[in-house]
């Protein structure tokens, strides 16, 4: 089936591209946030992973994507305010559940920081509150590759770090995506970087203290970027951590082998399913003063 589309007016400020993947007989809606310099595009197998079980919610940040033509590109956007477009979007459709990749997770925790009241779980993958030496060094040359525009350069440097156990399939559809990108949307990646290493991370953890629901960290057994080692640090900071590795996955885990797959299905079906069904008002698509749907 196909999802219903909608680009949504954020408070007048932005315009976000969104997909809406309606599952007649699930009782609850997963927003999923993308990580750096992704798409909606990149949550094809995650979706297919947790509909029909879930109504399912893409979308694509105001600079990225199907997106960008709705909006001017004229400032950049703090992880913050990616945080708050988060909870609009939450209200708007109604969610009980959000899952993000990457660095998503940091606008994720900034978002359950002031607890959204209809969210009831969330699930946090390939993120960690460490910025590990290989992390380090790839955030290091992310930088230098970002401010110089070298595309080439930047679409290499995921494939070879990050995506190191991606199919060769899914490295030259990355490196294609990666390096056809638009100057802004490097200028934006280079402003989330310099973010995150001058302290910015340190922020959002404390103010995950404040979470008070189930947080389900997953983490690839091969990541040494995000490794699940390090993100076990997030116990000390959300009260109602849970944990799982994907073995032999890396930093992409679904998308790296079948294996992989089935196994984060399995772990985010045994997280999110509810034991026990309860009855929900179906999600309409209604225009409110929070987002509204153009």
């Amino acid at each position: 089936m196909r999802p219903e589309i909608a680009v949504l007016d954020i408070q007048g400020q932005y315009r976000v591209y969104t997909e809406f993947h309606r599952a007649d007989a699930a009782e609850k809606t997963i927003i999923l946030i993308n990580g750096s310099l992704a798409t909606t595009a990149s949550f094809a197998q995650t979706v297919r992973n947790l509909h029909p079980q879930f109504n399912v919610v893409l979308f694509d940040q105001p600079y990225a994507g199907k997106s960008k033509p709705h909006n001017r590109q004229e400032r950049l956007i703090t992880k913050e305010a990616e945080a708050h477009i988060l909870l609009e979007l939450i209200e708007h459709f109604q969610a009980d559940h959000v899952m993000s990749f990457s660095w998503g997770g940091a606008s994720t925790l900034l978002a359950l920081a002031h607890q959204p009241r209809r969210v009831k779980k969330a699930v946090v993958s390939s993120f960690s509150p460490v910025i590990n030496e290989p992390m380090r060094d790839y955030l290091d040359r992310g930088c230098q590759y970002l401010a110089a525009c070298d595309r080439y350069q930047v679409g290499n440097l995921v494939n070879d770090t990050i995506g190191k156990h991606l199919p060769s399939l899914f490295k030259r559809f990355n490196y294609r995506h990666v390096s056809s990108l638009d100057s802004h949307e490097y200028a934006q990646m280079h402003f989330h970087i310099n973010e995150v290493l001058q302290h910015d991370l340190e922020r959002a953890l404390s103010r995950a203290r404040n979470i008070d629901i189930p947080v389900l960290f997953i983490n690839g057994e091969r990541d040494e970027y995000t490794t699940a080692e390090d993100a076990r640090e997030f116990g000390r900071h959300v009260g109602k951590s849970h944990f799982s590795v994907i073995r032999d996955a890396g930093h992409f885990l679904d998308m790296e082998t079948k294996a992989a797959c089935e196994d984060t299905r399995s772990v985010l079906l045994g997280f999110l399913k509810p034991t026990e069904r309860e009855p929900r008002q179906r999600y309409q698509h209604v225009q409110g003063q929070h987002a509204l749907a153009i």
